[in-house]
This record gives C-alpha cells, structure tokens and sequence, in this order.
C-alpha cells in the first residue's frame, strides 16, 4: 500500500557543536566544525599553477575574496546570501597564503602548440606538464591545495558540446578538437587527478577552476546567440563553493551530520561500478567509507565477471566479503574502533551472493546491523503537488515494502521557492535487506545529500555515498592496477 510522507529538512552541525539546516548560514553564524580544535585550519597554503594571465587572475580574485562579496540581488536572500570573506575573523576563521614562491606559470604558447595534435595528445601533454609544477609546489613549497587554472585551449576541449565525440570513440576534426580514430575520449580532469594522485603520488589535494568561473566574459558564446555568454553562478556563490572545496582539501571540516548519541554509531558505505579505460567487459568495483564526520576513505575493489544471463554488475560473494573486510580494517585504522552498523548503498540491485558475502565480512567482527540499500535514479513515478510549486524536498513516498521514492531537490521553505532550473525527479531507493526502517533509511539519504563539499546550496540530489563512489570511480579507471590509490575523498573530489 502506498503512503506518503514529509520528512524535515535535517541540521548540520558547525562550529562548537551549533545546529543550522543551511550550510552558508552555518559557516556565517558558527564558524566550520573544527573551528575550537587544534585541527582547524587557520592559515591554508595555496599553490597556483596556469598560464600568466590565469594565475593573475587568480591571485586577484582570491585578494578580492578575502572581503565581502555583495549578494545576487533576489526576492529569496536565503538562497542567495552575501559571502562574509575568507578571513580570520569571518566565516571559515581561516586565511590564505599566496606568494610568488608557490605560483608556477606555464606560457600560452606551450598549450597552443599542443593543440597541433588530436585533443587526447594535448591533455596528455597538458597533464604532463601541469603535474610536473604541482610537483615542485608540493615536494619543494609544502603546500597545502594547489589550484590549477585550467588553460583556456584545454577548457574548450572539457566542453562536450565543442568536443565532438566527448563520450567515446571517434574521428579527430581538422582542427585535432576530436580525439584520434578509434581512441576514447580522454578526460582532463580525471587524468589529472590520476596523475597527480596515483603516480606522482603527491600529498597536496587539487583544486581545478575554469578561466570563466573567475572571470564571466571568458565564458563559451553559446551558439544560438552568438553575443551570449551561458548564465554563470553569481558572484557570492561561487565564492562560497569555492572556498569551502579549498577548506575541505586543507584537511579542514566544514560540518557534518549529528549524531544521535540514542542511535548506534554508523558506517555509511557507496559502491559503484566502472569500466576500464579500454572499455573491457570486465567491470571494477569500488566502495567509499563514510562515517558521520563525513570523514571519507576510499577503498579499490577487483574486477569482476558479468553474468551471460544479467547484465547488472554484481559481486561474488568472496568479492562483496573481501570489499566490505578491506573498507572495515581502512576504517578501524582511520577510526581506531569498529561501527556498530553499517549501511551500504549500492547503484545496483542486491543479489543473493553478495548479501551473503556482506555477511560474512560483518559476522567475525559482531556487526549485527547490516542495511543493504540500492539507489536508482531512474524512475517514472512522479508526485504532483498543488500550486505552483513542484513537491517539497524530503517528500517521502512508500511503493511497497521494499521500494521508496524520495525527493532530495524540490521546493524548500527556507529558500521560499524551488531553486531549480527543470521539474525536480525524485530517486528510487529498495531495501533489499534492512535491519532498520525504510523511514530512518530515507532520513538518513536526505542527510548525506548534504555532505557535498563541492557545493553550498543543500538541496543536493543524491546522497554522498553514491556521488562519491561515482566520482571516484571516474579517477580510478585511469589508474593501472599497481598504482598508488590515495585514501581520501579530497583526492577525488
């Protein structure tokens, strides 16, 4: 029988343990979470690598920030707030340290000579260069996140819309925009992260931003208006994702979910699946760990054999036992003790196998709690709610017993409108085996969609479990087997 509910929006919890349900207000009111320990991150380091001209930019925007960013005038000021600043006395209580000892440039005419070749030889050049200054600012300066600014002819080649072939294999253009016949699309991003991360083996997080994302009139002229460039975040916003992605990557902590000290101490666990780079049969899966700090490691699985008769990637059952035995023993070590419970969400249907492997895993180390839950996002089933609006977020609706829809984007009072551009979809969660209820699963999803450091607006789509191990899965299909795999999610993000 189908029921329906409303579930409230949860608080996060910031500095010297304070409540608020926006993440902007929170920083603005309490400070981050770490803000009264010895851990918090009062001076940051930033190393900058681009051309000339983009880490110009860059320093001056970064001095622009440090005061006040007016906010985007709107009939909604929660949803668009002022950026207070990132100085000691404000917000992150946080500064940073730029000098031309941590800048690394690389002239213009080194990418546009790249750009003589197919688009997959410029980013491997592009990468190759770039991580050997991340390098240097890492081994030599000791710096804490390095921002790269992408070069504006490498940004073009992340646009798929200019990219022809941006998903797969095809024929190279005239101008080397395509990568070479036969070839898959190279991904700058992920490469470089890669890179950075599993074979240069740096200690410092990377940071990307695009030339457009610090100043807007370098943004792509969209193509049915030529004189337009597309819309841009305002200023403020983009200000705050960025500096709260620069505060994470230092190894600082903006906020996290509370804990209920009545309920058992949890380990949140995404798996996902991903192809090899060549884009053999054989699929490769990947769990991240959370706990409530939000506190992320990452953990690499096997391959794995699909099935003649299911296409669905599954685990084996001394895989699913093996993947859940390593992401325990990465999170005692982290955490100095074992959860009392530990939920895995999964973007795939769970078999019999592997609930029986992830049992296995559990039973040696008295995890009696074991919910196993698996995320679709593809559903049809649409709730229409009276008015103008679309439904609200934490719209909770029961299918049967073992499927539930919920809506993580939709109308939000406190921002008194919906903050999306397209008719919010809500995602499809089965429990295929819960030890607890379907109710406090999906309080539990509302709450990690808004573990996304990337982002302050909360109204985030699915839960970090599941965008994280996607995310990492993308940096990890660049990796050989042998190489090195970073433990934390900064790494990835």
């Amino acid at each position: 029988m189908m029921q329906i509910d409303f579930l409230p929006e949860p608080p996060l919890e910031f500095g010297a343990g304070m409540p608020h349900i926006d993440i902007r207000f929170g920083l603005m009111h309490y400070g981050p979470l770490d803000v009264t320990s010895e851990r918090a991150r009062r001076r940051i380091t930033v190393g900058l690598v681009g051309t000339p001209y983009g880490t110009e930019m860059m320093r001056e925007w970064l001095e622009r920030c440090r005061a006040e960013i007016p906010a985007r005038a709107s009939r909604q000021p929660n949803l668009f707030p002022r950026f207070p600043g990132f100085a000691e006395d404000v917000a992150f209580r946080s500064t940073l340290v730029l000098s031309d000892e941590t800048t690394r440039t690389i002239s213009d005419r080194h990418f546009t000579d790249l750009r003589r070749g197919t688009a997959n030889e410029a980013i491997r050049g592009a990468v190759e260069r770039i991580v050997a200054e991340c390098r240097f600012l890492s081994e030599d300066q000791r710096v804490d996140v390095i921002v790269c600014v992408v070069p504006t002819q490498i940004a073009e080649l992340m646009d798929p819309d200019v990219r022809a072939g941006g998903a797969g294999a095809d024929a190279a253009s005239a101008d080397g925009v395509g990568p070479a016949r036969g070839e898959i699309a190279l991904n700058f991003r992920d490469l470089l992260k890669a890179t950075t991360m599993g074979v240069a083996r740096l200690q410092s997080p990377i940071q990307l931003i695009l030339p457009s994302s610090i100043d807007p009139t370098l943004g792509r002229k969209l193509k049915i208006r030529q004189n337009e460039t597309r819309s841009l975040q305002d200023e403020a916003t983009r200000a705050w994702n960025f500096h709260t992605a620069l505060y994470y990557k230092a190894n600082g902590r903006p906020w996290r979910i509370p804990r209920d000290p009545a309920q058992l101490t949890t380990c949140f666990v995404g798996i996902s699946f991903y192809e090899s780079l060549d884009r053999a049969t054989i699929m490769t899966s990947m769990a991240q760990v959370f706990d409530e700090r939000g506190d992320g490691v990452v953990v690499r699985g096997g391959p794995i054999q699909m099935s003649k008769d299911d296409r669905v990637p599954h685990l084996s059952g001394p895989d699913a036992d093996a993947l859940l035995t390593r992401a325990l023993s990465r999170y005692r070590e982290t955490h100095k003790t074992l959860p009392a419970r530990v939920v895995l969400h999964k973007t795939s249907p769970f078999n019999h196998e592997e609930l029986e492997g992830f049992d296995q895993a559990g039973a040696p180390l008295n995890i009696d709690t074991l919910d196993c839950v698996s995320v679709s996002q593809r559903t049809s089933t649409r709730l229409f709610r009276y008015g103008n609006y679309p439904p609200l977020r934490g719209t909770y609706l029961r299918l049967d017993d073992r499927e539930h829809l919920l809506y993580t984007r939709g109308s939000v009072n406190f921002f008194e409108t919906y903050p999306g551009s397209y008719v919010p979809r809500s995602f499809l969660f089965r429990c295929d085996r819960i030890d607890t209820t379907p109710k406090l699963i999906a309080r539990e999803m509302l709450g990690l969609s808004k573990l996304n450091w990337n982002v302050t607006q909360f109204d985030g789509g699915m839960p970090i479990t599941i965008e994280a191990a996607r995310r990492v899965g993308k940096v990890l299909k660049y990796l050989e087997p042998d190489d090195f795999v970073g433990h934390q999610y900064s790494y990835y993000m």
